[in-house]
């Protein structure tokens, strides 16, 4: 179920929905302790009761949380309010990924750039045991 604009996440203010994706809803939010925006991503219902995701998520979280590159969203932390569970990240302003392919073809050279930049993060060593993590949390839905 969307979250509405003022409704309060702990202590993150939701200001307005960004996407949705099998993964969860993500909400632009603002810190007030720290004075700044930031990204939500609002597990389903489904998946907050499951305590192996959960586990999972926490494991998963604590990698990312651990990385420190320009082309890896930053991870703040877990919020938990009121049984809504949610992954507080960096706010990456700009078009998403899907965005851009629905614009159209990639041109080789724009290819190449997105490629390099992917390629140039860094690779936790948990990421061979668990192929999946990257898509979990590291990439939008």
């Amino acid at each position: 179920m969307p979250i509405q604009s003022g409704t309060h996440l702990g202590p993150y203010e939701i200001l307005s929905a960004i996407g949705a994706g099998g993964m969860g809803e993500v909400y632009r939010a603002r810190d007030p302790k720290l004075g700044r925006d930031v990204a939500i991503k609002v597990l389903p219902e489904a998946f907050a009761r499951d305590a192996e995701r959960m586990a999972r998520l926490q494991r998963d979280a604590k990698v990312l949380a651990s990385l420190d590159h320009p082309n890896i969203a930053s991870i703040y932390g877990l919020e938990d309010s009121g049984g809504t569970r949610a992954l507080v990240m960096q706010l990456v302003e700009g078009p998403t990924f899907a965005d851009r392919i629905k614009a159209g073809p990639i041109p080789v050279d724009e290819a190449v750039r997105i490629a390099k930049q992917i390629a140039d993060a860094p690779v936790p060593a948990e990421v061979p045991a668990e192929p999946d993590l990257v898509k979990r949390i590291g990439i939008p839905d």
